[in-house]
């Protein structure tokens, strides 16, 4: 039983199924909304240096604790994930239009079939982690490289999904129906494909951001992403590295948490939409 699975078991006792998941979606998707929100209206003198501070413990006045610049670590987490949310929103949406374009593109025919088959394998033979530190560094770096790179390398897997759909969809009667009727390959992947296959596009889309932000924090974290000056997790994290032997746990702890109960949110809220769309999983 996933994770996932396991706190819905445990949270909602009383209502039924369908209760439960709309209820759980609401709930994440606000806690997600009030990190973005909330991160979008850090002023910059919120995160000033005040070295009469620095390496403060957690406690009320700073519940994460303060970093060797005397820096609120609260603010700075909070920054960091809004930031890792919009990279990872902009690299999805644009990961999966990639999908859907080559996905549209494998039904034309078998020859672009087997040219989107050669890409996707092509892509998958190499490590995410790599190719996007590559991509990364072949655009300089910066917000730009990092959401180039993770857009153009988590496209495979919602793309073979959308090829398998389109397989089982052309063996459909009315498929053959329209055919006959002389409507052009165009025409019937708008008007018969996209609406089946929108579901998916939803559900790609929400899935790909747990792998989007985890790699953007990778990269970062390596030191090949976003810029030092960024308030990023993955720049938090690797800067915590040179403490933590002075017992600065509190500069790694909170941050790393933090992005993993974002991560999580977003794997519940996929995980649950899915079972929303697809009642026969919801048994399962």
């Amino acid at each position: 039983m996933s994770t996932a699975a396991t706190i819905n078991k445990g949270l909602f006792r009383g209502l039924n199924l369908r209760q439960k998941t709309i209820l759980l979606i609401s709930f994440m998707s606000l806690l997600l909304i009030a990190i973005v929100t909330s991160s979008v209206f850090i002023d910059g003198g919120s995160l000033s240096t005040d070295f009469g501070s620095k390496n403060l413990a957690p406690s009320l006045d700073h519940p994460f604790g303060t970093d060797w610049m005397g820096r609120d670590m609260f603010i700075r987490t909070l920054g960091g994930l809004g930031l890792s949310i919009l990279i990872g929103a902009i690299a999805s949406t644009i990961s999966t239009l990639l999908s859907v374009i080559l996905g549209l593109l494998s039904s034309v025919g078998k020859i672009e079939d087997s040219f989107v088959s050669w890409l996707v394998d092509l892509f998958l033979s190499i490590p995410h982690l790599l190719l996007i530190i590559l991509i990364s560094i072949g655009l300089g770096g910066g917000a730009t490289g990092v959401i180039i790179g993770v857009a153009f390398t988590h496209w495979t897997s919602l793309t073979r999904v959308v090829r398998a759909e389109i397989k089982q969809l052309k063996t459909q009667d009315y498929i053959q129906i329209s055919r006959n009727f002389g409507k052009s390959k165009w025409w019937i992947a708008v008007k018969h494909f996209m609406p089946h296959l929108f579901p998916q596009f939803i559900l790609g889309t929400i899935l790909m951001f747990p792998h989007a932000i985890l790699h953007e924090a990778s990269v970062t974290f390596l030191g090949f992403g976003l810029s030092p000056h960024e308030p990023a997790i993955g720049i938090i994290l690797s800067e915590s590295m040179r403490y933590l032997s002075a017992g600065y746990w509190w500069l790694a702890f909170f941050p790393g948490l933090s992005l993993l109960i974002v991560v999580l949110s977003f794997d519940m809220i996929g995980e649950n939409l899915d079972k929303l769309m697809n009642p026969k999983k919801a048994q399962e």
